[in-house]
C-alpha cells in the first residue's frame, strides 16, 4: 500500500473495464485520482466505489480524440492540482472492419483518432504539468494487437503498433526531465469492449468465443481486468524507476508460442487446466 501517495494519477477510460480497476487500485495506493471519459453514468458510480473505500478521485469528462476537450481538462488539472505525476493513456475503442480493401476509411480514422491520436493528445497536453516535477510516469494501454496482427481488424493493428512506438519516442524525449514512459500490451481480457466485440458470458456468442479463445493462452484462461491494473501500477510506481521505452505484455503466455495447434486440439492438456 502506498506505492502512489501524495501523486495526481490521470486515467483515461477510467469508467470501465481496466481503467476503472486501475482507478480503484491506484486510489488504494494513496494517489488523488483523476477519471477522465465520456461515461458520466460509470464515472459517478466508480467515484462513489473509490471514495467509499477511503480514496480520493474526481471525474471529467473528456473526449481524447478532440484536442479542444484535453486542452480543456489540462487547464483544470493545472488551475486545481498544478501538476501530473502519473498518466495512464487508457481509453481506445476497437471493431472488426473486414479486409485491408473493404476496411471502411471512415472506421479506420475513427480508432485511429481515439486510441492513437487520444494517446498523443493527452501526453502533449499533459506532459507539461509533469516536467518541472522530481519524476513522471506515462503508462499507455497498446495491446498484443500493436505487436501481432489479426483477423480483419487492421485499423485497431496500425494504432497499437503505433502506440508501442509512440511510447518509446515519448521515453527518449523525456528521460533526462526525469519522465518515464512504457506501455502495457494486453491480451484478451474480460472488459465491456470485449463483451460488445464477441457477447456476453450468457449470449451463446460469447460463450463460444470463451470456450475457444480461453484454450489458445498456456495460462488456459483470459485476463482480469485486475491483472493489467497491477501491471499497470508497477509501470506508474517506483518499483520500476529504471525501466523506459519498454512494452510489457500481459497476455497468459498468447504470444509465446509459434504454432497453438497441438495446445488447441490435445484434450488431455486441457483436462488439466480445468
Amino acid at each position: 500500500m502506498g506505492k502512489l501517495n501524495d501523486r495526481i494519477a490521470v486515467v483515461t477510460g477510467g469508467a470501465t473495464g481496466i481503467g476503472k480497476a486501475t482507478a480503484s487500485l491506484f486510489a488504494e495506493e494513496g494517489a488523488s485520482v483523476l477519471v477522465a471519459d465520456i461515461k458520466k453514468e460509470e464515472m459517478t458510480d466508480l467515484l462513489v466505489s473509490i471514495q467509499s473505500a477511503g480514496g480520493q478521485a474526481e471525474a471529467y469528462e473528456v473526449d481524447v480524440s478532440d484536442e479542444d476537450s484535453v486542452k480543456y481538462f489540462a487547464d483544470q488539472v493545472k488551475d486545481t492540482y498544478g501538476k501530473v505525476d502519473v498518466l495512464f493513456n487508457n481509453a481506445g475503442i476497437d471493431q472488426e472492419g473486414g479486409k485491408v480493401h473493404e476496411y471502411p476509411i471512415e472506421l479506420f480514422d475513427s480508432i485511429q483518432k481515439t486510441d492513437l491520436r487520444g494517446t498523443f493528445l493527452m501526453s502533449k497536453f499533459l506532459i507539461p504539468l509533469m516536467l518541472g516535477n522530481e519524476k513522471g510516469a506515462i503508462v499507455n494501454n497498446a495491446s498484443m494487437s500493436g505487436s501481432f496482427a489479426d483477423l480483419d481488424r487492421s485499423g485497431y493493428n496500425a494504432a497499437k503498433g503505433g502506440i508501442i512506438n509512440f511510447t518509446k519516442a515519448t521515453a527518449i524525449d523525456y528521460g533526462r526531465q526525469g519522465i518515464r514512459a512504457n506501455s502495457v500490451s494486453p491480451g484478451t481480457i474480460e472488459t465491456p469492449l470485449i463483451n460488445e466485440l464477441t457477447g456476453t458470458k450468457k449470449e451463446e456468442q460469447g460463450k463460444a468465443f470463451r470456450e475457444s479463445n480461453k484454450w489458445l493462452a498456456p495460462m488456459g484462461r483470459l485476463g482480469a481486468p485486475e491483472e493489467i491494473a497491477k501491471a499497470v501500477l508497477f509501470l506508474a510506481s517506483d518499483d520500476s524507476s529504471y525501466i523506459t521505452g519498454q512494452d510489457l505484455i500481459v497476455d497468459g503466455g498468447l504470444t509465446a508460442y509459434t504454432w497453438p495447434g497441438k495446445m488447441v486440439m490435445d484434450n488431455s492438456w486441457k483436462e488439466t487446466t480445468q
